[in-house]
């Protein structure tokens, strides 16, 4: 008798053992659910890391099935675990996956404006210098107390992202070639956002964006003394931003050129 009343006792001791963890499976099953519907969602992900994302949603079925039979909360647990980091997993190597492609991506443009601009010094100076006079004034869009301004196309920026596009290049190209030629101007690089989203982070990507065109003057050749940087974010838009080709026009970088001495206008 004393046997089946200890079989008893531990029966009940693991019973309330499962009831006693059985809010943390809970919890660890709704965080892996909501993490692999992220990643399965996620179109690079899948891209990049589709055995990732099939493993987390091996993981997270298993899981479900163990929470159908009561006093498995521990199971519950391990696999649903087991799915949250495999979907941690699948995210870090399609940011990893992105990244490299970003990189070479940006390396092939570098390549080829810097084979354009060899190209473009086989010109004579004094031809070259008349050319670019006449494409950096056809550039320029207006003229205020910060100088001249010059806005670098409407749709050069996808939203959220600080990639310039392959259209810019062959106007980039051509404020290299000014700038070489007139070795005493300045240019200030001012970026802007449209107002989605959080303002700091507009911010930071507005300047993330003056600093890629900074960077790839500075790749081409551009003293890195000659170009300031500023990002002002959502503010001075030129567009509304209720369509989607406003906010188009707000994603954009204005070069602002001193005078021939070097002097800058007064920043905004």
């Amino acid at each position: 008798m004393s046997t089946i009343k200890q079989l008893f006792t531990a029966a009940v001791a693991s019973l309330l053992a499962g009831c006693a963890t059985s809010e943390q499976s809970i919890q660890a099953l709704e965080a892996a659910r909501s993490s692999f519907q992220a990643v399965k969602e996620d179109p690079d992900v899948l891209r990049s890391a589709p055995k990732d994302v099939i493993r987390a949603g091996e993981s997270l079925a298993r899981a479900d099935r163990l929470s159908s039979y009561w006093g498995s909360a521990d199971d519950v647990s391990h696999y649903a675990y087991l799915s949250q980091r495999y979907s941690e997993i699948a995210e870090q190597h399609s940011a990893l996956s992105l990244n490299q492609e970003r990189a070479a991506k940006l390396e092939l443009e570098r390549q080829r404006l810097q084979l354009a601009l060899r190209e473009a010094k086989l010109l004579s100076v004094q031809e070259q210098g008349n050319w670019l006079e006449e494409q950096m004034l056809s550039l320029v869009t207006s003229e205020s107390e910060r100088g001249l301004v010059m806005t670098l196309g409407d749709v050069l920026f996808d939203a959220g992202r600080a990639e310039l596009k392959a259209s810019a290049n062959l106007t980039v190209l051509k404020l290299v070639q000014f700038l070489q030629l007139n070795p005493k101007r300045v240019v200030r690089i001012e970026g802007y956002s449209d107002s989605r989203g959080d303002p700091q982070t507009n911010l930071q990507l507005s300047k993330a964006r003056a600093q890629t065109v900074a960077d790839v003057l500075v790749d081409l050749g551009i003293d890195s003394s000659r170009v300031e940087v500023v990002g002002h974010g959502a503010s001075f838009p030129v567009a509304e931003n209720a369509s989607a080709r406003g906010r188009a026009q707000n994603r954009r970088v204005e070069i602002v050129f001193s005078d021939e001495q070097g002097r800058l206008g007064a920043r905004r």
